[in-house]
């Protein structure tokens, strides 16, 4: 039987405190530091809009702080995302951009380009029906076959494979929506603006708000379904709540970030790492985690070639496929081990 480890000495109010101190730090970085830097007298005259440190405020309210805000979204919403997926399939290798959450939100944002292109500010609602279309789906057909945990992830893997292509044949029909979706599939943060955040934000803070009231009951569900359900946990329906705000939550990022992957996928394990098992901890772990590694992520992105910009999905995908590798492998350790 496997031991379950011990919390780490990371996760206590210590622990929280410089979690939280690391994740201002980005924060400030980010707003500081890019092809323009801002000594911290500039930030903070900026920030008070003195007429003397007018091109500073610029700077800040409409490029620095809406895209720092929006990285420190892109991480929470994909990082809690990421550990929901992976606790209610019990699979290490879930996430939003493999089980087909992102395609699904993807292809509904690139069909409402396509067709009502004067409707772009519908796009948060057309990632977030992509979203629990695809997931419903997956569902579904998981539910037929009687089969949950590993079904889930190959019936993504099918899901997401159609999805692309029918991106890619809608992208193909116009060119201007296939400039618009090579962006998009990145994923970036380039251009982000306030008013694209405020509705994305409350949907990510409401799902790991509702994720937290749960976390008790998707703890005794990660112990495995029989135990879970003898506790008195209705293990069905707390899995569809828990996927339905995975998706809630991805789907909130896509309509801001596009197709930004990984995130989800390595975040979690940093955070099982450092908080240990209990699912609560996880989940506060990895929105601080995944908040400070996606704006640092961007900020590099910003700053390493400048003035040309590196998308900060580009780098995420440079650090996510080979952790995604190691985990393959180490699966196969395992597996030749037993």
């Amino acid at each position: 039987m496997k031991k379950e480890r011990r919390t780490p000495h990371i996760y206590s109010l210590g622990g929280i405190v410089w979690m939280a101190l690391l994740l201002l730090c980005a924060m400030l970085a980010g707003v500081t530091l890019g092809s323009t830097r801002l000594s911290l007298a500039e930030l903070w005259d900026g920030l008070l809009w003195k007429e003397e440190a007018h091109t500073a405020s610029i700077i800040l309210y409409y490029l620095r702080l809406p895209r720092v805000f929006a990285a420190l979204l892109a991480g929470v919403g994909l990082s809690v995302s990421g550990v929901l997926l992976q606790s209610v399939t019990g699979n290490e290798l879930a996430a939003p951009n493999i089980i087909g959450v992102n395609s699904g939100a993807g292809f509904c944002c690139i069909l409402l380009l396509t067709f009502l292109p004067q409707a772009s500010g519908a796009l948060p609602f057309a990632a977030a029906l992509g979203a629990f279309g695809t997931t419903l789906l997956i569902v579904s057909v998981a539910a037929r076959l009687n089969a949950f945990r590993g079904t889930v992830i190959l019936c993504g893997i099918a899901f997401t494979s159609v999805l692309n292509a029918g991106i890619s044949l809608l992208s193909l029909l116009d060119s201007d929506v296939l400039t618009a979706y090579n962006a998009f599939s990145v994923g970036g943060l380039s251009g982000v603006k306030f008013e694209q955040l405020w509705l994305p934000a409350i949907i990510i803070f409401t799902c790991l708000f509702l994720s937290l009231l749960l976390s008790r009951r998707i703890h005794l569900l990660c112990l495995g379904d029989t135990l879970a359900a003898s506790l008195g946990v209705r293990v069905r329906a707390l899995r569809l709540c828990c996927l339905l705000c995975a998706s809630a939550s991805a789907a909130a990022v896509v309509s801001f970030a596009g197709l930004l992957g990984f995130v989800g996928l390595v975040v979690p394990h940093i955070a099982w790492r450092l908080a240990g098992q209990r699912t609560s901890h996880v989940l506060i772990t990895s929105a601080f985690v995944g908040a400070t590694l996606v704006i640092l992520a961007d900020l590099v992105g910003r700053v390493l070639l400048a003035p040309t910009e590196i998308p900060v999905g580009v780098l995420m995908a440079l650090i996510g496929a080979p952790f995604f590798f190691i985990l393959l492998l180490q699966r196969r350790d395992q597996g030749a081990a037993m």
